[in-house]
């Protein structure tokens, strides 16, 4: 592999390399860098619901064992309210996940916009240039 930076490394007397590192790509990498704040508040978000579950979770085995004990069907009846709220928090948990896929489809849809009309304001000699510029870059 070219080393583009050849007279950089001239001018300072110093020798580099590139290094290839592999990387293994999660579906949270994906996001683009710039809506690092989405990354933040999904990692955020997913954390607290896990949370949430497992606290729920413990609720319902303390409520259980108490509702047991006393056979009150008041306890019984927090016991089924909770079971539900537990229920419904792992709904959002997967809603977090079709979300997160949202956002990742509109910003591919973003990235792959194609320009149809595009328009150079110059002279015929300067399109040719640039024609020329781009062609000769290409072929390096």
């Amino acid at each position: 592999m070219k080393n583009n930076y050849e007279d950089l490394d001239k001018a300072l007397n110093i020798e580099s390399s590139i290094i290839e590192v592999e990387k293994t790509i999660t579906p949270i990498d994906i996001i683009p860098t710039q809506n690092n704040d989405i990354k933040k508040d999904y990692e955020y978000t997913r954390a607290n619901l896990y949370s949430l579950i497992e606290k729920g979770q413990e609720a319902i085995n303390g409520i259980m064992e108490l509702a047991g004990e006393g056979g009150s069907p008041r306890a019984y009846e927090v016991a089924g309210q909770l079971i539900k709220s537990v229920a419904d928090t792992t709904d959002k948990l997967i809603d977090l996940q079709k979300k997160l896929k949202e956002v990742q489809e509109d910003n591919t849809k973003v990235a792959n916009n194609v320009t149809n009309n595009a328009v150079f304001f110059g002279s015929t000699s300067e399109l040719s240039k640039l024609l020329k510029q781009g062609f000769l870059n290409n072929k390096e």
